[in-house]
């Protein structure tokens, strides 16, 4: 089973993965995780990357997608990975669907996570993060509608594929929540 977990900023996707990871014994692969991982192991395409972020740069779509890829070859992600950060864009979508193809695998379920921005602005400036300011939460949430929302129409273009879930609950209710939606 391959899951990737959807949302704007702050909706809980990571909580969510991390948990159902724990429960359900599918990997997590958080794109964040496994490009501090790459850099530390000193791949080639870790130092590709740390060049970029020591110079301050984004990490281009194309690295972010070979770090996947490489990730996906190790064996706790062989019987279900669980997505976190990856895809953004619809380049990173349309790359993952060929690299699950050469695995024989496809995307079984896009769990949508929802909640209100005012909602999210409010949990992210309370997370106290010092990165965390309105005007760089609603700035994060820009790029998101521009970059990240249209793989939705990417993925919805697969029948019931995309379950939506409402995430304005605590976490146990939201992973309950997620749980009937794609049906385990």
């Amino acid at each position: 089973m391959v899951m990737i977990f959807f949302g704007a900023p702050g909706v809980g996707k990571g909580t969510q993965a991390a948990l159902f990871s724990e429960r359900m014994g599918y990997g997590h692969l958080s794109t964040g995780e496994t490009l501090r991982a790459a850099i530390a192991a000193q791949t080639d395409v870790g130092m590709q990357a740390k060049r970029l972020v020591d110079e301050g740069k984004l990490v281009s779509d194309e690295i972010v997608t070979k770090i996947v890829e490489e990730a996906l070859h190790q064996p706790k992600f062989q019987s279900g990975v669980i997505l976190d950060g990856y895809p953004r864009t619809l380049g990173q979508a349309e790359a993952l669907d060929a690299i699950l193809l050469k695995q024989g695998r496809k995307v079984s379920v896009v769990v949508n996570i929802v909640v209100q921005q005012d909602v999210l602005v409010r949990r992210l400036l309370a997370r106290g993060r010092k990165d965390d300011n309105e005007e760089t939460i609603r700035e994060r949430f820009a790029v998101y509608e521009k970059e990240t929302a249209p793989l939705l129409d990417f993925y919805g273009k697969v029948p019931n594929l995309v379950k939506t879930v409402d995430g304005e609950a605590d976490i146990e209710e939201v992973y309950q929540r997620v749980k009937k939606a794609i049906g385990v």
